[in-house]
């Protein structure tokens, strides 16, 4: 089911956001959180702009997606949204993250934005793919601007326009 998040799920959140970190090439910090460092930006949250959606699997939070806003503050990209999305590595392939997408999609089209844009790290060919199988494009390219311990890789801008 597919919900949306409330700060009980805070915690969850931060544990499969830290687990993409572990995991390394999925975010670009380098660095896990603690509930409590993540809760300014729960409170940024706006489920009728800005919403946080959970996938929530037997009780428990199996993944979420996040919509927020692209460049912040800049009237004339309003309506374009960054969409983040992540699913814990023990419910991974099982349709989770399709599901999250799907319902991302659906919610921005609701909301009246026009453009979705994706940013991950060109290593994640997982999210690549999914993102590929929703109809994004590859719009943008930022050659070896992330650094892991000396280990460099670019960062890929994924897109979609929606049908307004």
């Amino acid at each position: 089911m597919i919900r949306t998040a409330n700060i009980g799920d805070l915690a969850a959140v931060v544990e499969i956001y830290n687990q993409a970190i572990d995991a390394g090439f999925q975010t670009a910090y380098t660095h896990k959180f603690r509930p409590e460092e993540k809760e300014g930006w729960f409170h940024e949250v706006i489920p009728g702009r800005y919403p946080l959606f959970v996938y929530e699997k037997e009780g428990r939070v199996a993944g979420w997606l996040s919509i927020s806003a692209y460049r912040k503050g800049r009237q004339a990209l309003a309506g374009a949204v960054e969409i983040s999305y992540f699913t814990d590595q023990n419910c991974r392939r099982q349709g989770i993250g399709s599901s999250l997408l799907q319902h991302g999609i659906d919610a921005c089209s609701e909301l009246g934005y026009h453009t979705l844009l994706a940013i991950i790290l060109e290593p994640n060919i997982a999210s690549a793919r999914l993102l590929e199988k929703f109809g994004f494009e590859r719009w943008g390219y930022l050659p070896d601007i992330a650094d892991f311990n000396g280990t460099k890789c670019s960062q890929v801008y994924y897109g979609l326009k929606l049908l307004q």
